[in-house]
């Protein structure tokens, strides 16, 4: 799952640029004690909630943790399709 994420922040870019990321990242989620199954079940939590009132491209969606000095923030991005209209 990890290197699926890794995957998606990276996108197009050279080898060099890739590893740097992938190693930014190690050592984000390292720092703050994320694994694997955690990403998953948060990525796919988030996705539940967000897909009760929009229809979003979870091919396009993106989840980041990033780090500035002492404070880290979970970034999640993904495109809204439409709105969801709750029937009265």
């Amino acid at each position: 799952m990890l290197s699926g994420l890794l995957k998606r922040f990276t996108g197009k870019n050279n080898s060099k640029d890739a590893a740097k990321k992938r190693l930014q990242f190690s050592l984000i989620y390292d720092k703050l004690e994320v694994n694997d199954t955690t990403l998953t079940d948060l990525q796919q939590d988030i996705v539940d909630v967000i897909s009760k009132y929009f229809e979003i491209d979870k091919d396009a969606l993106e989840l980041k943790v990033k780090r500035d000095d002492d404070v880290s923030a979970l970034v999640f991005n993904t495109p809204i399709l439409h709105v969801k209209r709750k029937r009265a």
